[in-house]
């Protein structure tokens, strides 16, 4: 298990990253769901060893990340939001220059562990092609297999499936879901349905707080008869924030649905909806940001 304490990050330039995050990440898939710049990158680079926290601790199954990067890096697979490659080199040659950082220098054992990851990654068809000819989704389904390199305890994704298309997202989402349940797999994303196609645990991070953490199955059920939806003209949208809890709105055939966080029935021709991973994930950010603005 992963365990975070009171980790708090602060940049030269003044910027509070991360606040006071306290959070175990168990085996098994774990979604880390936010908004673009909530801190999410922040926390996996963190975890991953590339930049020291201002305060607090990590713990990965009795190691002291902080104190001991290098026991985590033999442990550790990372597949960064922006990921960098050789882009004249093929898919084989440097998926083994990479397993031969990794430590592994039997040349057999590498051309094992090379050519399986290919193969699971669905790329070894293309083996021997250079990586500046890959679609967005072929590089992302490598970024996986260097990840996977040296049989990892610690995975983290940031940001994967953001940018593909939906058949490529599709297909990465089964390469994740066959990673495994032992070993502790975090899927950073800003995109609702990855975590809820995937993840057994979640949690929330926004303002570089977390702001709520559950399963997803009892994050929603506790919403259950507080989520409201109704049709309205699109120029009415700022009356009703104005009046409303509003959580989200969205277009539907033309037409405006606004969605609204209320324990009791708001009236004005509002009807009760079943929440959604959706509705868990706007209502926490609306009160975090109303939290924030009560604060300051």
């Amino acid at each position: 298990m992963l365990s975070i304490k009171n980790l708090n990050h602060t940049y030269p330039n003044g910027v509070q990253a991360l606040k006071n995050i306290s959070i175990d990440f168990p085996k098994g898939m774990f979604g880390l769901l936010g908004p673009n710049g909530a801190g999410k990158s922040s926390l996996m680079r963190t975890i991953a060893t590339l930049q020291q926290p201002s305060s607090g601790s990590i713990n990965f199954d009795g190691i002291d990340v902080l104190k001991d990067p290098d026991s985590i890096r033999r442990q550790l697979g990372y597949l960064p939001q922006d990921f960098g490659v050789y882009p004249r080199g093929s898919a084989y040659d440097l998926l083994d220059h990479l397993a031969v950082l990794k430590g592994i220098t039997n040349g057999g054992e590498r051309k094992e562990v090379v050519e399986g990851l290919l193969v699971q990654t669905n790329l070894f068809e293309v083996r021997k092609k250079k990586l500046a000819t890959f679609s967005g989704g072929m590089r992302q389904r490598f970024g996986i297999a260097q990840a996977l390199i040296g049989d990892p305890k610690l995975i983290i994704v940031d940001e994967p499936t953001a940018g593909l298309d939906p058949e490529e997202r599709n297909r990465f989402h089964n390469l994740l879901a066959e990673i495994g349940e032992d070993v502790v797999v975090i899927l950073s994303t800003h995109i609702v349905d990855d975590v809820s196609d995937l993840c057994p645990n979640m949690a929330i991070l926004a303002g570089g707080e977390i702001i709520s953490q559950g399963t997803p199955s009892d994050l929603t059920n506790a919403l259950k008869g507080s989520i409201w939806k109704r049709e309205i003209e699109k120029s009415e949208l700022d009356n009703f924030k104005a009046s409303h809890n509003v959580i989200s709105s969205h277009l539907s055939m033309g037409r405006t649905i606004v969605f609204v966080h209320s324990n009791e029935n708001p009236g004005d021709g509002f009807e009760a909806t079943e929440p959604t991973l959706e509705d868990v994930y706007f209502s926490a950010i609306a009160e975090s940001r109303n939290n924030n603005s009560v604060a300051a």
